[in-house]
């Protein structure tokens, strides 16, 4: 069995997917790899925007209250398989289906990615091509300020050249029905990688034909992490157009109703995150999301700051404190949130 310490320590310290970091070497080119990582949260919520186990841009509003849960459902497993110039992956979480919390307290596993890659090409379910990775803040609720981010999975054809990528991507409509759904959305993005971090851009564009609209639409999303200092970065994404489905899930739908005629919408929503390293134990990231829609004049926003010390390569402990705004409904809840991961 080969560990590569240098590589557990990176996932530690900057992995959001907890890809596989123990290796076995097979022999004749090929290697069998297993990895994720095990998360407690404890989250508190309180406000009239109900408990979720993390945000997403939901408008769902209620009465005030106060709620406390233990779970373990962000904890992942993956494995990969490599022969020479094919690679396989896949990777479960447990955010599938809910189980009971009076007992036994079991949750349903979900699939996350399963992909194969060869050469240049990908295909599988893996993070949308329109999606920047570099871009989401470490923070403790999972994904962080999802109002403000490009934020999806889904099976795709991918073709990577150089900073150059093109993929054709799942065509599903949401709002309406989708038995047109024929033919798949195209993202085209651009990565410029330096010493200073790196830039982004992507066009997603889509045909709607649902319900009597027959559309085409397209969205852009600039992105960006820039390091400042020795380990200090700054990550940033706006998302502009008629994303859809693929920007602050739950905010909008594919198609909406507008006047009695279907349409669809234009957001506009954007992130911003400093992440700072008080020492070689401590670090911190303070962040914001916000997104608003231009005919149903839905707006959310979110904003965040944890502390996280590093224990050992392998396991971090944290505190994080914020708010999620459903400014349309005039609603908010405000989080506190421990959490304690262990990377494998």
């Amino acid at each position: 069995m080969k560990i590569s310490t240098l590589t557990l320590i990176a996932s530690a310290l900057f992995s959001s997917s907890g890809y596989a970091a123990y290796e076995f070497e097979l022999g004749d080119n090929n290697t069998l790899k297993f990895g994720g990582y095990l998360k407690a949260d404890i989250r508190h919520v309180d406000g009239n925007v109900p408990y979720r186990p993390f945000w997403i841009a939901t408008g769902t509003t209620g009465e005030d209250a106060s709620q406390t849960h233990f779970n373990m459902r962000e904890s992942r497993f993956n494995a990969s398989y490599t022969h020479g110039k094919v690679m396989g992956f896949v990777e479960v979480d447990f955010y599938g289906s809910d189980g009971s919390e009076a007992v036994v307290n079991n949750y349903d596993p979900r699939l996350r990615h399963a992909f194969i890659k060869y050469d240049n090409w990908l295909v599988g379910q893996t993070w949308s091509t329109f999606m920047p990775l570099k871009a989401i803040p470490e923070t403790l609720d999972f994904g962080g300020p999802h109002v403000g981010e490009a934020f999806i999975r889904q099976t795709q054809i991918r073709y990577t050249y150089g900073g150059f990528q093109f993929a054709l991507e799942n065509p599903e409509t949401t709002g309406a029905d989708n038995k047109n759904d024929s033919l798949p959305d195209v993202v085209g993005r651009y990565i410029h990688k330096a010493d200073w971090g790196e830039l982004a851009v992507a066009a997603l564009v889509r045909q709607l034909d649902s319900d009597g609209l027959d559309k085409t639409v397209a969205a852009f999303n600039l992105s960006g992490k820039l390091l400042i200092g020795e380990k200090d970065d700054f990550r940033f994404q706006v998302n502009v157009g008629k994303p859809g489905r693929y920007v602050a899930p739950g905010l909008t739908t594919d198609v909406i109703t507008h006047d009695d005629q279907p349409a669809a919408e234009e957001t506009t929503a954007y992130t911003a995150a400093y992440r700072h390293f008080w020492s070689e134990s401590y670090r911190s990231t303070v962040f914001y999301g916000h997104a608003k829609t231009d005919i149903q004049n839905r707006e959310r926003q979110m904003w965040g700051v944890n502390l996280i010390k590093q224990l050992t390569p392998y396991l971090w402990a944290g505190v994080e404190v914020g708010n999620y705004e459903v400014s349309d409904a005039n609603a908010d809840s405000t989080y506190l949130q421990f959490s304690v991961k262990y990377t494998l």
